[in-house]
């Protein structure tokens, strides 16, 4: 049996990335980052013991990592901003665009104006899409945001065709 030191050791090498990516998602600042990392790993110590294997050990890393990083921004949660990154592995699961983006100028534009709509967002949808960007199923995100299934199934439709109608409505200049 593992001691909680070990433990702890093992949980951070195999969620790492995760933790950073989540940190990522709610802070552009690398300092602060750095900072709300650190405190997730202090929050997972803490909480170590009191984690009982009701659920997965990933869907219990993703709440504190996204609950600290909403406690992190404080009363600047209206203000957070959502920080996409144009690799993001599951953008495509957020846009459900078909279109093939062979300009690389007009697939700046639209994730910069993906970027500006998704920062509009309330911070349980940023909480949301943070979730789904990093490819988890609608029963993992319930479980981390403390919602039902079929109430994150509604609030990402939502969300998603809120985003349609916004960017679909924007002209793309491709000189």
């Amino acid at each position: 049996m593992l001691d909680k030191e070990e433990k702890f050791n093992r949980i951070i090498a195999e969620n790492s990335d995760r933790i950073k990516r989540i940190c990522g998602y709610y802070n552009a600042n690398a300092h602060d980052r750095k900072d709300m990392y650190q405190e997730v790993l202090v929050n997972i110590w803490n909480s170590l013991d009191n984690f009982r294997g009701d659920g997965s050990m990933n869907t219990w890393i993703y709440r504190i990592a996204v609950n600290t990083a909403l406690r992190y921004t404080g009363n600047a949660y209206k203000h957070m901003k959502l920080i996409v990154d144009a690799d993001t592995q599951n953008l495509s699961s957020v846009l459900d665009d078909d279109e093939n983006y062979e300009d690389k100028r007009v697939k700046e534009n639209q994730l910069a104006s993906l970027q500006n709509e998704l920062n509009l967002l309330s911070v349980i949808d940023k909480a949301l899409i943070s979730l789904m960007l990093e490819g988890l199923s609608m029963k993992e995100i319930a479980d981390i945001i403390g919602i039902t299934e079929s109430n994150v199934k509604v609030k990402i439709h939502r969300i998603k065709s809120h985003l349609k109608t916004k960017l679909r409505g924007q002209r793309y200049d491709t000189e």
